[in-house]
């Protein structure tokens, strides 16, 4: 009968229980490279210690000696090959596990109607997750608090009998995303009167942000790039459209994208498919051109 040995360590914390023997095997999960490449060693190791020659044969001739090691050498290529490490992919079924609850709810909460054709669902729900339970997108992006909610579904109100709030949020469609809150005046010396958030909405053809494609809708999350210059550095004396020093005029002022900035591409990519997925809004506010959205 072949041998079999039982072995039972442990590696990085993870369980090491092989069989090694005719029907051997050695299976354990690995997260990342360096614990990959560990049990590589391990396996090695052990490997070695099955194939040591006991010591009478090692000793009774130089050509046993040379051809149990290169034998042994041969073994040990081959068994490596068969016990080969395991492949680690770039995300583990956790984080994927977890982006696929972090879709459907997403896309239970969405408080607008979505258009899925020709757009991947999972991006569509994820994106949602990250604007309205992470980022609270429309708080900065709709035209204040007063028009944020309807009525009844203001969770900021009282319940009755004090107050309408039925215990159901319920954002308003007509603002949704649509930009138009004002954080003027703006400026080292209040030079803005007015500084809109911008509408995020898609335009006819789909694309978020009144337009942009995928590459400047990127751009802007990394950089903060003002695409439409709706407040440059002020040349002369400040005219109302213009920044003064210190503020830098090329970049989008009190929209986060520093904070923006550091999240993975993937999970913009999701914003921008979720972005592209709502209803279009073309808001009309006097004095802001650039909030207007061609819906027709």
């Amino acid at each position: 009968m072949s041998p079999t040995i039982q072995a039972t360590s442990r590696f990085q914390g993870f369980p090491i229980s092989p069989t090694i023997g005719p029907k051997s095997q050695l299976a354990v999960e690995t997260k990342n490279w360096t614990q990959a490449l560990g049990l590589q060693e391990v396996r090695v190791n052990m490997l070695l210690k099955l194939l040591a020659v006991p010591a009478l044969s090692m000793k009774a001739k130089p050509v046993f000696k040379l051809l149990s090691a290169s034998a042994a050498l041969f073994t040990i290529a081959l068994l490596m090959v068969l016990f080969r490490t395991p492949r680690v992919s770039a995300r583990s079924d956790f984080d994927r596990d977890q982006d696929e609850v972090k879709a459907r709810i997403g896309l239970s909460i969405a408080p607008v109607p979505l258009n899925f054709d020709h757009r991947d669902r999972r991006l569509v729900g994820l994106g949602s997750y990250i604007v309205n339970a992470h980022a609270d997108c429309n708080g900065c992006h709709s035209q204040g608090p007063a028009t944020e909610y309807i009525g009844p579904g203001n969770p900021y109100l009282l319940s009755p009998p004090n107050g309408p709030y039925t215990g159901m949020q319920e954002v308003n469609p007509a603002t949704y995303l649509g930009g138009g809150r004002d954080f003027g005046p703006f400026g080292s010396k209040g030079e803005l009167p007015h500084l809109y958030s911008r509408n995020l909405t898609p335009d006819k053809i789909g694309r978020p942000a009144g337009g942009r494609t995928f590459e400047e809708f990127l751009t802007i999350l990394r950089t903060g790039k003002d695409y439409d210059q709706v407040h440059p550095n002020c040349s002369g004396a400040p005219d109302g459209n213009c920044l003064l020093p210190p503020f830098n005029g090329d970049v989008l002022q009190v929209m986060p994208w520093p904070v923006h900035q550091h999240m993975t591409d993937e999970d913009i990519r999701a914003i921008y498919e979720y972005l592209s997925a709502i209803p279009c809004i073309d808001t009309d506010i006097p004095g802001a051109p650039v909030l207007r959205n061609d819906c027709k």
